[in-house]
């Protein structure tokens, strides 16, 4: 096995001709060198330097040698160079857990501006719902988790983790076309509480929005249809299926289809997504330029 260390000694001396200059260069004695350069000649098997004088020549062995010894050098200060930036923060990996509007609105911008402004950064996009990332970044499985606002949601003052608010968007009806309030410029959720309703399933932050919303309006939805597929639900309200509730940027109006999308009366329910990270790791730089960019990419949507 060749010594990485051993083959930098070779090379100095090619460089600087005599055993004292290369000790010099490389802050050792003489005596020094010349045990690593034996040392050398020995891992090898061939002899590599002859004496010339008070100088020593590089033997034609030795010279092979020296043109993968600085193919050798130059990967390993690479390699040295790779793990000071990690080591730094400059680069690796940042394992994020979205829900899917957050990724089509925040995740995916900001992985293309990462990719001009923080080269070293390698982005891993995990789709979970809303609730779920909170707790696969408490339990270790991603680094960063933009989450929706919610009854389970960890406390404000939770230590374990720093909450960075991104943005917040009121929910809107999403009716048939042929529904009676369709042709209202805004929608009293009164007026929706004798309609079937298509909602997201148990457990999603969402449908608690929407029962604590209906809850405040003084009555309870009749819910008939449920899918956490934003798409799915206009598709069945377009249908006729019932009535819906859903934020205003969980869906394009070109996605709506033939289902009528109009504004509440305020106060209207309000979906309120943040990044969470935990508290531990708020000054990794990659971390923090991941959040930056969360960031500019929620200014640009309301």
């Amino acid at each position: 096995m060749i010594e990485v260390r051993r083959l930098r000694v070779l090379r100095a001396l090619a460089d600087h001709g005599t055993v004292t200059a290369a000790a010099e260069v490389l802050h050792l004695t003489p005596s020094a060198v010349s045990q690593q350069l034996a040392a050398l000649e020995s891992e090898v098997g061939q002899e590599l330097l002859e004496r010339r004088g008070r100088r020593v020549a590089i033997t034609s062995a030795g010279r092979l040698l020296l043109t993968h010894a600085d193919t050798i050098l130059t990967e390993v200060e690479r390699a040295e160079e790779a793990m000071r930036r990690h080591a730094e923060g400059a680069t690796g990996e940042i394992r994020v857990a979205a829900f899917a509007t957050a990724i089509s609105l925040l995740v995916a911008p900001s992985l293309t501006s990462l990719r001009a402004s923080t080269p070293g950064l390698r982005l891993v996009v995990r789709d979970v719902e809303g609730h779920q990332g909170i707790t696969q970044l408490l339990d270790g499985e991603v680094e960063l988790a933009v989450a929706v606002e919610h009854r389970g949601s960890p406390r404000p003052d939770d230590e374990r983790l720093t909450r960075i608010p991104l943005y917040a968007e009121p929910f809107v009806a999403l009716l048939p076309s042929s529904h009676r309030a369709a042709e209202a410029t805004t929608v009293d959720l009164t007026a929706l509480a004798a309609d079937n309703w298509v909602t997201t399933s148990a457990g999603n932050p969402i449908r608690d929005v929407v029962l604590l919303a209906c809850e405040q309006a003084g009555f309870r939805p009749r819910i008939v249809h449920t899918s956490d597929d934003f798409r799915a639900v206009a598709a069945l309200v377009a249908a006729g299926a019932g009535v819906s509730l859903v934020p205003r940027l969980a869906l394009r109006d070109s996605e709506a289809g033939t289902a009528v999308i109009r504004p509440l009366t305020e106060p209207a329910p309000t979906r309120r997504v943040f990044v969470a990270v935990r508290t531990g790791r708020i000054g990794n730089p990659l971390i923090a330029a991941t959040i930056s960019a969360l960031g500019e990419a929620a200014e640009k949507l309301l």
